[in-house]
């Protein structure tokens, strides 16, 4: 990502990030640019974690869970991304800002909860518990509807917090304002979006998407062999 034109490797995925990231930086803002490198060395460091924790067996209580999900969600580099699509470059008085960092908060979360509860199926099929609802299950002893209750009750606090913080934005100024009206636009399409993705594609409910969509009844797969 320093270097995406000259860095030289044979890995398929190294290939893939010089080749997206080196027309990235061609029209990506600096803050932008350094913000999605940033964030994808965060998400980087938390994805080897996990890894580490599938191998071990170890499984994080609550509130550490909550923490770590939100750098390995990808949330944080593709919200760089808003900036990126919309071409703005949003001063560091603004990213760095309370209010804005609440936003961002409030939309990882939410997409992060929802999703667990989408994939818990598949997850659970391949004993993995790399998964809030897997995590409330064997920390705080709920079963799994209750766990799934749970979940969604978070999902609708996140919800919340996004909408009473956007109440409170604070003006930088007509021109920075727009810019600031774009990102946070782009923030409440990554919540839909990633609504929308989860039933329309057949990653975690295969054929039946559109089923679950309408009964919210999801029958669960057998376990894996070990």
């Amino acid at each position: 990502y320093r270097d995406p034109v000259n860095f030289q490797t044979e890995r398929p995925s190294g290939k893939m990030c010089k080749s997206y990231f080196s027309r990235f930086k061609e029209t990506g803002g600096p803050g932008c640019t350094e913000r999605f490198i940033h964030t994808m060395d965060l998400w980087f460091i938390s994805a080897a974690k996990e890894a580490e924790n599938r191998v071990k067996g170890h499984i994080d209580d609550v509130e550490s869970y909550i923490e770590f999900r939100r750098n390995l969600s990808g949330c944080k580099p593709c919200f760089a991304f808003i900036e990126f699509a919309c071409q703005i470059d949003l001063p560091d008085e603004v990213v760095s800002h309370p209010v804005i960092m609440a936003l961002e908060e409030a939309a990882n979360d939410f997409i992060s909860w929802s999703n667990d509860i989408f994939s818990y199926n598949v997850e659970q099929s391949r004993h993995s518990t790399h998964n809030l609802v897997a995590v409330l299950i064997v920390k705080k002893g709920l079963d799994l509807q209750g766990a799934i209750d749970y979940c969604a009750q978070l999902c609708n606090i996140s919800l919340q917090r996004f909408e009473e913080t956007r109440a409170v934005l604070p003006s930088w100024g007509e021109e920075v304002d727009k810019d600031v009206a774009k990102y946070v636009e782009g923030l409440q399409n990554w919540i839909t979006g990633t609504l929308q993705w989860s039933f329309e594609s057949a990653r975690y409910f295969g054929k039946d998407a559109h089923i679950v969509k309408q009964n919210r009844i999801v029958k669960l797969l057998p376990k894996r062999p070990l």
